[in-house]
């Protein structure tokens, strides 16, 4: 069985090489996208790996923006467009790191074949906090002068936005792992839709909103697990999860996840160095 793993990134080469390492295996091939604004020189020397390529068609990536949808599309179409037939593509960040061995994962995507793994949660009914973002304008995808004021008067003369297509809008974290047919599924369905697209580009994290509610609103709806294996903690408040410390060992290691969110080089390299030796 082939895993594709997928790393949007633009942190630290030499954090990405570690958790490139730290799953090496025969069956485990890594899609690096370097976010456009940095320069991918840094990045290049991890060609030596064989098992490494690079994204080519870049994008422009920006917090909570439609290209990060957009960059995830393009990550999406070059990983299928390589022929190689992956059983699932592994969404990551530059920023998580394994908790469990390639051997694990690779025994965990051949028991489970057939499932999409994601979490979702139902707008109108669960992440009812969430509702502003999709009813509202968002222009965070933009960076021209004044937009904020505009925002404010876009959203104070014009009603509140409804989902295109009749669809019921599911969210939450953008990471997930599915196979490629399933993701090529959400990228022609929305690029098929140009008014579902303009919605979601108005959107502010569209990036946990497209997956979700394109496929619980398809035929393939049983086939996702609400569970993305991240162990995540979000203690600290606000908008971005704690950074994870050596202190965090014991609850990493007694967790189901695949994959600890999120850990820096720095503040985190005695954890990393903890649980290399634990694989």
């Amino acid at each position: 069985m082939k895993v594709a793993h997928l790393i949007l990134t633009y942190t630290s080469p030499q954090l990405t090489e570690r958790l490139i390492k730290a799953i090496t295996h025969e069956q485990f091939d890594f899609y690096i996208h370097v976010d456009k604004k940095f320069s991918i020189k840094p990045y290049l020397y991890l060609q030596k790996y064989p098992n490494v390529y690079f994204i080519k068609n870049r994008e422009d990536v920006r917090w909570a923006g439609y290209n990060t949808i957009k960059a995830t599309f393009k990550c999406i179409k070059e990983i299928v467009a390589s022929g190689v037939p992956y059983e699932y593509i592994n969404f990551l960040s530059g920023q998580d790191y394994p908790i469990k061995s390639a051997a694990y994962m690779l025994g965990f995507f051949e028991r489970n074949k057939g499932k999409q793994f994601i979490e979702f949660q139902s707008i109108d009914r669960e992440w009812v906090e969430a509702q502003p973002r999709i009813t509202k304008y968002h222009l965070t995808n933009f960076t021209f002068k004044g937009r904020h004021l505009i925002e404010r008067l876009v959203n104070l003369l014009t009603p509140k936005r409804k989902m295109p297509l009749d669809l019921q809008p599911y969210g939450r974290a953008m990471f997930w792992m599915m196979n490629p047919e399933r993701a090529m599924y959400v990228v022609n369905y929305v690029e098929s839709n140009p008014q579902l697209e303009r919605f979601f580009l108005f959107t502010w994290g569209s990036d946990e909103f497209v997956f979700q509610t394109i496929l619980m609103n398809s035929k393939y709806k049983d086939e996702l697990v609400n569970n993305d294996y991240r162990y995540i903690d979000w203690s600290a408040g606000g908008a971005h999860p704690k950074v994870l410390e050596v202190k965090d060992l014991e609850k990493l290691q007694q967790s189901d996840d695949l994959f600890a969110r999120k850990v820096n080089a720095e503040k985190s390299s005695a954890l990393l160095d903890a649980l290399d030796k634990s694989f």
